[in-house]
């Protein structure tokens, strides 16, 4: 999986183990929130026999919720790699 990867590349640029603990924090909070998504949507899916604009709403809301924590971790991430990879070429 892509968390190994990032753990790889966390060791080869020697990321402090903070930093480490915080990409395994923002990771383990998208891979939660999509968790989360999937059982809202299969309850709505339960409760909602028919097109209801009002359980569109809460599944675009929970879904929305990990858009926001996935942007959220993007950052994060690239706050911890992009200057470690740029310190390589510099």
């Amino acid at each position: 999986m892509l968390i190994v990867l990032v753990l790889i590349l966390a060791q080869l640029l020697n990321v402090p183990l903070y930093e480490q603990a915080l990409l395994i924090i923002v990771i383990g909070g998208v891979l939660a929130l999509e968790l989360i998504n999937t059982a809202v949507e299969h309850c709505v899916d339960l409760i909602v026999e028919t097109y209801d604009v009002r359980a569109k709403i809460i599944k675009d809301a929970a879904a929305g919720a990990v858009f926001v924590f996935s942007l959220t971790a993007v950052i994060v991430g690239a706050m911890i790699f992009i200057p470690k990879i740029l310190a390589l070429f510099l």
